[in-house]
């Protein structure tokens, strides 16, 4: 593979002189820059872009930190807010924290390393104080880590109301709620939500916290079937609505006729339950979208006006629940 230093024997230059037509920077004549593109195409010489980034303080390279990259909304929260980078001639580099804060340390190390011009942060951690210390843009999804990082979240209460309403416009008399683990900001705000309309129309709730990313089918069923007379389920996420679902085929108990489920994120596989699945949608897009804007308003030192975005969200109304009366 040729060097830089190929290009600058075949064009008879000094290496800076290549290096000031590839950056663009500082003058060169236009015989002597003619030389060195054309020994930059006959050579097929690719430029390093880390050197670049390094020489140009830029990459134009977005790190994205995520608890897990095996759930289905992280999952399609990547591919939107990748094509709102795209749009804006940047990359994504995606970082998997499972939840470990060692690995977050060494991603931060390779920030450094890397250049890069901003950060996504959708993994919950309580390191705030070192991504701070980075001095490279930041913004948060999914959750509000700190009052100085903007972050852009959607309404987990207003998602938590929307279910529970559901459920009582359409009769239930004892719900359970299967959410997500009790010490995630999301879980709480869609729990409270829920309880709060549940507790308005004196309804007998009970509840279990589960696993977001692999719930487990037998405590789902155990806990289900220990309230049989049940005719309501909310769920934290259309993944543990699905086992819901499941453990409710395996009981015999039919859908929505004896007992209504309602998942949340409104994922693809919601449309392709049986019988498709009631959720809550989260604007994944929007989501993605005012990310990518609002990150690179940072990177390029903009007045940020709004620190810290909450977008609504809506019912998405399928067969797993019954038509108001």
């Amino acid at each position: 593979m040729p060097t830089i230093k190929d290009v600058a024997k075949k064009a008879n230059v000094s290496v800076a002189t290549v290096s000031r037509v590839i950056n663009n920077t500082g003058y060169v004549n236009e015989e002597t820059r003619k030389l060195v593109e054309a020994a930059i195409k006959e050579l097929e010489y690719i430029p390093n872009e880390l050197a670049r980034s390094l020489f140009k303080k830029q990459s134009k390279i977005v790190g994205l930190i995520v608890p897990h990259l095996s759930t289905y909304f992280f999952a399609e929260l990547i591919e939107a807010l990748e094509e709102a980078l795209a749009k804006k001639d940047y990359k994504l580099m995606i970082f998997n924290a499972k939840d470990d804060p060692i690995r977050e340390r060494k991603y931060m190390q390779v920030f450094n390393q890397y250049n890069i011009d901003g950060i996504v942060l959708v993994a919950h951690t309580e390191q705030y104080k070192d991504y701070l210390d980075l001095r490279i843009p930041i913004i948060t999804i999914d959750h509000k880590l700190n009052d100085a990082i903007p972050s852009i979240t959607s309404d987990n209460e207003m998602g938590g109301r929307l279910a529970a309403q559901k459920l009582v416009e359409t009769g239930c008399k004892k719900v359970i709620h299967l959410r997500g683990p009790s010490f995630l900001i999301t879980a709480k705000n869609r729990n409270k939500g829920f309880n709060y309309i549940i507790e308005q129309a004196n309804i007998e709730m009970h509840t279990m916290d589960l696993a977001f990313v692999d719930p487990d089918q037998t405590m789902i069923e155990n806990f289900i079937r220990k309230h049989l007379d049940a005719d309501g389920i909310f769920c934290s996420s259309d993944v543990i609505a699905l086992h819901a679902l499941k453990a409710l085929y395996t009981l015999k108990k039919k859908v929505p006729e004896e007992i209504q489920v309602i998942g949340y994120d409104n994922i693809e596989l919601s449309l392709l339950a049986t019988p498709p699945l009631t959720t809550i949608n989260q604007p994944i897009n929007d989501l993605a979208t005012e990310a990518s804007n609002t990150l690179l308003e940072l990177i390029e030192k903009k007045e940020i006006t709004v620190l810290h975005k909450v977008l609504p969200v809506s019912l998405v109304e399928r067969d797993s629940t019954k038509k108001n009366s």
